[in-house]
């Protein structure tokens, strides 16, 4: 019997990288406690392989572009694969205050409380991270389109908690073009 043919591992483009650590650095401006809990759900997870410890964990996420300080190794795809099951992880820890931010259920008065919260803690550390001249940035800083960005944001955790979230996410990371 033939052997099939083995497919190329593809690691993340650069858009999938940024879409990445954008999201985790969402899941931090959710939990105050967020990079904390990813140090702990990698030794949970067993990737202490992968990122030994939160220096490691912070050099992986310190390859997106988009960072004040950035570095230019590429992950590779078991790091990267490693990162999105931590977001899948803080995802469904999350998914209550996720679905608190979507639903329309809620009084327009507090989901808009919600929404700015999130956002002005977003700002906060995309500005203390973040290379503000990069045009990604700028649009996520900018009070026109940057709502809907973090809109978006949100509903990707939110699609990348349960089962199947890690499929789901990963897919859409390879195919972020934009």
């Amino acid at each position: 019997m033939a052997d099939a043919p083995v497919q190329p591992q593809r690691s993340l483009s650069r858009r999938g990288l940024e879409r990445l650590d954008l999201l985790l650095l969402s899941a931090e401006a959710l939990d105050l406690n967020g990079g904390e809990a990813m140090v702990w759900l990698s030794e949970e997870m067993g990737l202490t392989d992968l990122f030994p410890n939160r220096v490691e964990l912070w050099k992986r996420r310190c390859s997106n572009p988009l960072r004040r300080t950035t570095r230019r190794d590429r992950i590779t795809e078991a790091e990267a694969d490693g990162l999105i099951r931590i977001l899948n992880a803080l995802a469904d820890r999350l998914y209550p205050m996720l679905r608190s931010l979507l639903s329309s259920a809620e009084p327009p008065q507090l989901s808009e409380q919600r929404w700015a919260l999130f956002r002005g803690r977003l700002q906060e550390l995309l500005k203390e991270r973040f290379n503000p001249r990069r045009g990604g940035v700028q649009r996520l800083l900018d009070p026109q389109e940057g709502p809907q960005l973090c809109r978006e944001l949100i509903q990707t955790m939110a699609l990348s908690a349960g089962s199947g979230g890690f499929t789901r996410l990963k897919a859409s990371l390879m195919d972020a073009a934009a």
